[in-house]
């Protein structure tokens, strides 16, 4: 079989190997779908932490079952990845938070990805396909990493919300902030991402990094309250430490994008809004259940974001359109 490795910044390398062998505990997957993820793409250009190469990528996955070890799974059906390898025994394990297990491994970060023909993957990760289509299951994960962190800032309904960064993780922000009945602001420096939240996402309220003045639009559009929850969706550290200034009195800042350095707060601005700073990291198996109900139900529509697509042997060589800003790409899918 092939297998794609990041062997280091900036170079791929197709490998012909062996098909897995199948473990107890594990199903072996034949991979239909890769969603390109922004982890991805800051391992290829090396500004991904927590990383080491060389490394196959890919953990948005849409399989077929090919052998299995689990009564519960059967051969030929559909399934979606859980990408995160988590211990069971440590303190977060011990509170229910996998997500953000002390030895956590996740798929084509710390350990090998789907970036391959065929993987195995323990039976406890395994999701299966609930009747939904391919592209819907490969975006399953990047979904479930918005909701995850919508959960973590508890919001109201009416909250007025601000996004920054219309990424795909920024657009799952929007769409699961939405379900909760908040009231959702995008903030970008792309003015295709932001057509593309009005147009396609119907989100009324858009501010232009670069035109329009963030402070003023952000006190118009609130009504001067400013907003009540921040989404951090960028992981561009002037970003981080910009964003404190528009947080409503008593709001939360969540980061849910991650960048290399040290990040600094006003601590008096900070205090005085007696702010909540939390960040929020992988998913939940509820998360998934939950995106997954939400996507049969017909309250987001994943294809809506799937701008790209291309053949997996074709992967080294456009590769590195999507992070071209020119191709305007919202999500793109690796077909096998």
């Amino acid at each position: 079989m092939k297998l794609l490795s990041c062997e280091n910044p900036h170079n791929f390398q197709f490998h012909e190997t062996s098909i897995p062998s199948l473990e107890d505990g594990h199903s072996l997957l034949q991979i239909k779908r890769i969603g390109v993820c922004g982890t991805d793409i800051h391992a290829f250009e090396g500004t991904q932490p927590y990383f080491n190469y060389p490394r196959v990528l890919g953990h948005e996955l849409a399989a077929e079952i090919v052998e299995t070890t689990s009564d519960n799974l059967k051969v030929g059906e559909y399934v979606t990845v859980m990408p995160y390898k988590s211990c069971g025994k440590c303190v977060a394990c011990k509170r229910g938070k996998n997500n953000c297990c002390v030895s956590m491994q996740v798929l084509g970060v710390h350990i090998d990805g789907g970036m391959a023909e065929y993987i195995t993957v323990p039976n406890d990760l395994i999701i299966k396909g609930q009747g939904l289509e391919l592209d819907e299951l490969a975006l399953v994960e990047p979904f479930a990493i918005s909701a995850h962190a919508i959960a973590r800032a508890d919001l109201q309904k009416d909250d007025f919300i601000l996004v920054v960064g219309a990424g795909p993780i920024g657009l799952g922000l929007v769409e699961f902030g939405r379900i909760t009945g908040a009231i959702v602001i995008v903030m970008d420096v792309n003015k295709e991402r932001l057509a593309f939240c009005k147009g396609k996402l119907e989100v009324k309220h858009t501010i232009h990094i670069g035109t329009d003045d963030p402070y003023e639009r952000l006190k118009e559009i609130t009504n001067g309250d400013m907003p009540t929850a921040i989404f951090d969706a960028t992981g561009n550290l002037n970003a981080i430490e910009q964003s404190l200034e528009y947080l409503a009195h008593s709001g939360t800042y969540v980061l849910v994008g991650i960048q290399k350095e040290r990040f600094s707060l006003s601590h008096p601005e900070f205090h005085k809004r007696e702010s909540t700073l939390m960040s929020s990291r992988n998913a939940t198996k509820l998360d998934f259940d939950f995106v997954m109900e939400s996507i049969k139900n017909k309250k987001i529509n994943p294809l809506l974001f799937i701008t790209h697509r291309i053949p997996f042997e074709e992967v080294i060589e456009r590769f590195s359109i999507f992070n071209t800003p020119s191709e305007n790409v919202i999500k793109a899918v690796i077909e096998l």
